[in-house]
């Protein structure tokens, strides 16, 4: 019987997945980021409020200014007034973060400040600008026949803040890149021997089971690495007590196999040898024989036969009966017998027969054949198959003996065996049907379980050595 070990734990190498310190570094990283986002939320809180009094500040002082400027502007004649008004504004320009606008007492524009040259053709984006921006009155103030406005703006006030928010994501970024890097490099250094307990793991999983863990620095390590030893030990030590019990079993099978061979040879042997013997005195020793049959005392009945044949008779017979039992003639019994005892010891497996062998005699070679058979099939059903159920089913069909044990366990899935053997069961049961002329087939079916089914050739009952007589 072939065993085929898996890792434990398998490995999936049709996906490529992250290591588990690079999932650690990313996690650590996201967190980070998050942290940052938070920061860059109150951040953006803060430079709103700030922008906005920045502003509001630059709009009051704008005023104040303009008013102090106006206040002179009475001293102006009526006729050079605006004149004047439109030289003073052409050389202020923009009053800080403001845009003057000059209208007539019709409302006709005849000032606007020009656009601010600082930063001049950019803009912030049209989100960021929305999440900064304010709403700002506008300050008129009068003056004879016109009137000035102060429209506050704020936009190179939200662009320097967006340049600002720039520069710190380019830092945050690097930041973040540089972490992920040292976190991943650190839990790469500190957890380098999961890997080897994993190739360890790996390597017991496929039946070497001489594989050891050296002792880590790290105690947890450390006492990974010494469970992992010792398991390891105990493992290999019940694998080598299965193997050798196996084996052990193995060799105690061939060696009776080799001395019922024996003892056909030499029952064939006696019953040649005395057949001549015998044959003088059959006529006297028919008439017990008829009257007996194959009942291993014949002293009643014997005491009309000459003494020496009968003692010979019963001598020769109890010889041959105990060197070659007749298994043949109570093949269905041995086979219930055998089925209850296991099933006593395996309550929990549920085990249904049906012996159709019918009232001819099966010869002794092929009834132990059978009942090897079934007893190999049994023991890997307990040893290998984890089923809850078992079907036996022989039957005799036009000159064969055909058998079929089917479990509902997992099959020949690959997986280790809790109980590994030696591998040579299943090997043994084969050589055993070939040797009879039969074939052996192995079957998994779809709903799953496992199948054994064996045919022989039904060949005629031998003559028993016991029949001589």
């Amino acid at each position: 019987m072939t065993f085929h070990f898996r890792p434990f734990f398998p490995v999936d190498r049709g996906n490529a997945k992250l290591s588990l310190h690079t999932r650690v570094g990313l996690v650590l990283t996201a967190l980070a980021a998050s942290l940052l986002i938070v920061l860059a939320g109150l951040w953006l809180h803060g430079t709103r409020n700030a922008i906005h009094e920045e502003v509001e500040a630059a709009s009051r002082v704008s005023e104040q200014w303009l008013k102090a400027v106006l206040g002179e502007m009475h001293d102006v004649p009526a006729a050079t007034r605006g004149e004047r008004l439109l030289s003073v504004a052409r050389a202020i320009g923009r009053v800080r973060a403001n845009e003057l606008e000059i209208r007539t007492a019709a409302g006709e524009t005849i000032y606007r400040s020009p656009a601010s040259s600082y930063k001049a053709g950019r803009s912030a984006p049209a989100w960021f600008a929305s999440l900064l921006a304010s709403q700002y009155p506008a300050r008129t103030l009068a003056v004879e026949g016109y009137t000035l406005t102060l429209h506050p703006d704020d936009s190179r006030a939200i662009l320097d803040a967006w340049d600002e928010l720039a520069a710190m994501a380019g830092w945050a970024l690097a930041l973040l890149g540089v972490l992920f890097v040292a976190t991943r490099t650190a839990l790469g250094r500190a957890l380098r021997p999961l890997a080897q307990i994993m190739r360890a793991l790996d390597r017991t999983g496929r039946g070497r089971f001489d594989t050891r863990l050296p002792v880590f620095a790290t105690p947890e390590l450390g006492r990974i690495s010494r469970a992992f030893n010792g398991m390891a030990d105990r493992l290999g030590e019940a694998v080598d007590d299965n193997v050798r019990l196996e084996s052990a079993r193995e060799v105690d099978r061939q060696m009776h196999d080799r001395l019922e061979e024996e003892r056909r040879v030499i029952a064939r042997e006696l019953h040649d040898e005395l057949a001549q013997g015998i044959t003088a005195v059959r006529a006297l020793a028919g008439a017990i024989v008829q009257r007996t049959g194959d009942a291993p005392s014949l002293h009643i009945p014997a005491q009309g036969i000459v003494a020496v044949t009968g003692e010979m008779q019963d001598g020769v017979r109890n010889i041959l009966h105990r060197l070659r039992p007749a298994a043949g003639n109570s093949l269905a019994a041995t086979l219930e017998r055998q089925l209850a005892g296991w099933q006593a010891q395996h309550p929990e497996i549920i085990v249904n027969s049906s012996l159709a062998i019918g009232p001819q005699p099966v010869a002794d070679d092929l009834a132990m054949a059978v009942v090897r058979i079934v007893q190999e099939g049994l023991t890997n059903v307990v040893r290998h198959a984890d089923a809850s159920q078992v079907e036996l089913a022989i039957s005799r069909v036009a000159g064969w003996l055909q058998l079929t044990l089917a479990d509902n366990g997992r099959g020949r899935s690959g997986q280790p065996s809790a109980q590994p053997g030696c591998g040579l069961g299943l090997a043994g049961m084969g050589e055993r049907i070939a040797a009879l002329g039969g074939h052996l087939q192995f079957e998994q079916p779809v709903g799953g379980g496992f199948r054994i089914f064996a045919r022989l050739p039904d060949a005629t009952l031998q003559q028993s050595p016991e029949e001589f007589a």
